[in-house]
């Protein structure tokens, strides 16, 4: 029976297409944010950031949907959100592939932002960032690897289904108790629920679904070859090794 050495790192190797939308991402980050900091130029803002008022009544600045997700507030705003992405990203894209993993990021970001038009359609609030997609990708990832562990805070593990409900209930509460904090609570449990919605209506592509049929198998051989090494022990020594 052969033996697997399994090798500890910080977090999941980068993998394209995240790689791109964090420098994509940071890009526009720095284009807009520099300027608006220095020389109070807030056009970009203006224009690309997503205003419901703007999308309801001028419909050729639907493509707000999709330009604001790479507009950020602050470096705290951008890198949180870029390290989200790289966390729980970089595994659902080793599983679906790029273009699938691309396509479910902006499904959950464009849905997070029509949650934030259809609830205040005639709202003037700017809303900026791609948080609504991380708490999508947040959300497939909690049930994909449901327990997989997490570092809440970056000291308690939790595992992943866990997390992910309890980030769920934050957002809820916060939603309901803190309407005009300047956060979009909404368009966060927008995204995790479109995502919810579409993973759970079974419309992953055929090939995705027998990638994840593959990963779940090439688990529980996991699982077994471990279950066999230690029955191989127990026979060597006259007891279990736990």
């Amino acid at each position: 029976m052969p033996y697997y050495r399994q090798s500890i790192s910080f977090g999941p190797p980068l993998t394209p297409m995240v790689k791109r939308l964090i420098i994509v991402t940071s890009a526009a980050f720095l284009l807009t944010f520099i300027p608006a900091q220095v020389l109070g130029w807030l056009a970009p803002y203006e224009w690309l950031g997503l205003r419901p008022y703007d999308v309801t009544h001028y419909p050729f600045l639907v493509f707000q949907l999709v330009t604001y997700l790479f507009l950020h507030a602050g470096w705290f705003h951008v890198i949180f959100n870029l390290f989200a992405l790289w966390m729980f990203g970089a595994d659902l894209e080793n599983l679906w592939g790029g273009r699938q993993f691309l396509f479910y990021y902006f499904l959950t970001g464009i849905g997070a932002g029509l949650c934030d038009v259809l609830l205040e359609p005639s709202s003037h609030a700017s809303t900026i960032g791609c948080s609504g997609a991380v708490f999508g990708l947040l959300l497939a990832y909690g049930l994909l690897f449901p327990d997989r562990p997490i570092l809440l805070y970056f000291i308690i593990p939790i595992k992943a289904k866990w997390f992910v409900l309890i980030m769920g209930l934050i957002e809820f509460v916060s939603s309901l108790s803190n309407p005009g904090s300047g956060v979009s609570h909404v368009a966060h449990l927008g995204g995790m629920l479109v995502g919810y919605l579409y993973l759970r209506g079974g419309h992953l592509p055929a090939g995705v679904q027998l990638r994840y049929r593959d990963w779940k198998r090439a688990r529980l051989r996991r699982k077994f070859e471990v279950y066999m090494r230690k029955q191989e022990r127990k026979d060597e020594h006259g007891k279990w090794i736990n």
